[in-house]
C-alpha cells in the first residue's frame, strides 16, 4: 500500500545519530514539529532483541532534553503486544516528533507492521507531526528494506516509496551497494552516512541533506553524491 497523504515531514538518518553534527538536524525537527514543549515519543523497539532498549531510549531522552525538548519520553514499545497496547497508541497518535530508533531491522519492521501503533504514527503523521529514524528506524520508513542478517529484501512500511535506506554508507552500508542495484534495479537506494540526515520540505518532496557526511543516491543505474546543504528529489529526473 501506498500512501498518498502528505501532512508532516519526515527525517532520515544513517546511524550514531544523538550525538556530534546531528545537533543542527534534531533542533530543526524539534522546530517543525512546534517547538521545545512539542510531545516528543522516541521508539527503542530495533534495540529490544538485545535487551538494550532502555539504554537506547534514555540516550535519546537525554540527548534531546539537552537541545531544549520539554515532552521527552521513550516509550516501552518492545513486542507486538505493546505495539497493539491502545495507551501506546494514543500517545502516538498526539506526538508531533516521533523517532525511531536503530538496532534489529526486521525486527522493527515486523513489531510495526499492521499494528495499532504504527496507524497511530500515520495519523499523527497527518496531522502533521515529524517521523524520524535513524539507521534501523530509518530502513524500515521506505518502501523495501534490507535486512543483513537473513541478506534478503523486505517490504517495509512506505513512508517513503520506491526507496530504500543503505545506512552507515561511509562504514557498511556502501557494501550493499553493488547486491542491491542489481536486486532491485527501479528501487532508488540512498546511502546516508554516519551523523548525516536528510530532511524532507513537506509538499514539495525535495530532501535537505544535513549532519557530518553526505548521501549517495542510487537511481536509474548512476550514483550521485550530494553533501550537507544540497537538495535533491526522489523523483526520477
Amino acid at each position: 500500500m501506498r500512501y498518498n497523504f502528505f501532512m508532516g515531514y519526515l527525517l532520515l538518518g544513517g546511524g550514531a545519530e544523538f550525538g556530534g553534527r546531528m545537533r543542527d538536524l534534531d533542533r530543526r525537527a524539534l522546530e517543525l514539529a512546534g517547538g521545545f514543549d512539542a510531545p516528543l515519543r522516541i521508539l527503542p523497539t530495533a534495540a529490544a532483541p538485545d535487551r538494550n532498549h532502555i539504554h537506547a531510549g534514555n540516550n535519546g531522552v537525554r540527548w534531546f532534553q539537552g537541545l531544549g525538548a520539554v515532552d521527552a519520553l521513550s516509550l516501552p514499545l518492545i513486542d507486538k503486544a505493546s505495539a497493539n497496547d491502545a495507551a501506546l497508541a494514543k500517545s502516538l497518535r498526539e506526538a508531533k516528533l516521533i523517532y525511531l530508533l536503530g538496532g534489529f531491522t526486521h525486527y522493527l519492521g515486523q513489531t510495526l507492521k499492521d499494528s495499532l501503533a504504527w496507524n497511530a504514527v500515520l495519523q499523527a503523521y497527518r496531522n502533521g507531526a515529524v517521523i524520524a529514524g535513524s539507521s534501523a528506524g530509518a530502513m524500515v520508513m521506505c518502501q523495501f528494506y534490507y535486512d543483513p542478517y537473513e541478506g534478503k529484501v523486505h517490504e517495509g512500511l512506505n513512508l517513503v516509496p520506491h526507496a530504500l535506506v543503505l545506512p552507515h554508507y561511509d562504514t557498511f552500508g556502501k557494501n550493499w551497494a553493488p547486491r542491491l542495484t542489481r536486486e532491485i534495479p527501479g528501487v532508488t537506494l540512498l546511502g546516508i552516512d554516519e551523523q548525516t540526515g536528510v530532511l524532507d520540505d513537506g509538499e514539495n518532496r525535495r530532501w535537505t541533506v544535513r549532519g557530518r557526511g553526505g548521501v549517495a543516491v542510487y537511481r536509474q543505474g548512476d550514483v550521485r553524491m550530494y553533501k550537507a546543504g544540497e537538495s535533491f528529489s526522489m523523483a526520477s529526473s
